[in-house]
C-alpha cells in the first residue's frame, strides 16, 4: 500500500439512527483507515480527519456513496478551513464570490485567532486585510494570533495604545519571522513619504503583513485589494454594516480626521 496521508471526510446524515457513527468507524477500521479527529461541522453533518493511503480512499469512496443513511459531501486532502471546522465544530463563513474573504463575528474570536495563527505559520509573503468597526477586537486578535504562532509582532502604524507612525525599523526588526501590523487609516492620513517608503520596503520582505482597514489603505493608490491574499471581516453580529464613519471619529480623537 502507498504512503498514508491525512484526508478530510464529511458526510450528511440522512437517517440518524443509533449506531450510525459506529458503522462508519467499523467500515474505516476494516479498511485500516485511522480516525484522527471527528466533530460535527454543521447541522446534520459530521467531519472527520482520517489517515489513509490513496488506494484505500479510492476503495472507501464508492462504499460510502452506496450507504442510504448518509450522503457523502467531501473526501479530499484537508484545507485549512476543513481542519479548523473539525477542531472548532463549525465552518468559517466564506464569501461566495470572493473566495479570499472570510467572515467572523465577535463570538468567534477564538476561531478567528486560530485561523490567523495558522496563516501566520506559513512561510513567505502573505498580505492580509482585516475590516471591522472600532473596538470589535481586530488588533487584539492579531496580537493573540501572533503569540499563538510564536511570531513577533511589529506595529508600523497603529492606535492601539497610542498613535504609532513609524518611518524606519531598527536592526533586528527586519525579520521574516515577524508579523508587520499596519493601520490603513493612520497610514493614509498621517503617513509621510518616509513612512510609505518603509511600507514599500516591508512589502518586499518574505513575511506576513496585516493591514487594518484595507479599503482606506489602498486609497493611497500604490496597492489594490487584488494584492491581498486574504480579507477578513470581523463584526459584532452578523447584521452589522462595516462603515468608516466611526473610524473617522475614532481617529479624530487621536488628533486628526479625514
Amino acid at each position: 500500500m502507498g504512503k498514508k496521508l491525512v484526508w478530510y471526510l464529511e458526510y450528511e446524515i440522512n437517517i440518524n439512527r443509533p449506531g450510525l457513527l459506529g458503522d462508519i468507524s467499523s467500515l474505516l477500521g476494516m479498511l485500516s483507515i485511522n480516525i484522527i479527529t471527528i466533530n460535527g461541522v454543521d447541522r446534520g453533518r459530521r467531519g472527520l480527519l482520517i489517515l489513509s493511503s490513496k488506494e484505500r480512499i479510492q476503495r472507501l469512496e464508492p462504499i460510502l456513496r452506496t450507504m442510504e443513511t448518509i450522503r457523502l459531501i467531501k473526501l479530499r486532502e484537508p484545507t485549512l478551513r476543513d481542519r479548523l471546522a473539525v477542531r472548532h465544530g463549525r465552518y468559517i463563513q466564506r464569501d461566495e464570490e470572493d473566495k479570499r474573504t472570510f467572515r467572523f463575528v465577535r463570538d468567534e474570536i477564538g476561531l478567528l485567532v486560530d485561523f490567523m495563527s495558522e496563516i501566520f505559520k506559513e512561510e513567505g509573503h502573505k498580505l492580509i486585510g482585516i475590516r471591522g468597526m472600532p473596538r470589535v477586537g481586530k488588533t487584539e486578535s492579531l496580537v493573540a494570533a501572533s503569540v499563538s504562532a510564536n511570531k513577533r509582532w511589529i506595529f508600523i502604524s497603529s492606535t492601539l495604545l497610542k498613535q504609532t507612525i513609524r518611518d524606519k525599523l531598527i536592526e533586528g526588526e527586519y525579520d521574516t519571522e515577524s508579523v508587520f501590523l499596519i493601520d490603513g487609516a493612520v497610514s493614509l492620513k498621517r503617513g509621510n513619504e518616509r513612512h510609505w517608503s518603509l511600507i514599500r520596503e516591508i512589502m518586499q520582505l518574505p513575511a506576513i503583513k496585516v493591514v487594518e482597514h484595507p479599503d482606506l489603505f489602498v486609497q493611497k493608490g500604490e496597492y489594490s485589494l487584488r494584492d491581498f491574499d486574504y480579507i477578513i471581516e470581523l463584526r459584532n453580529n452578523q447584521d452589522e454594516e462595516i462603515t468608516y464613519e466611526m473610524v473617522n471619529k475614532q481617529n479624530t480623537f487621536f488628533g486628526f480626521d479625514f
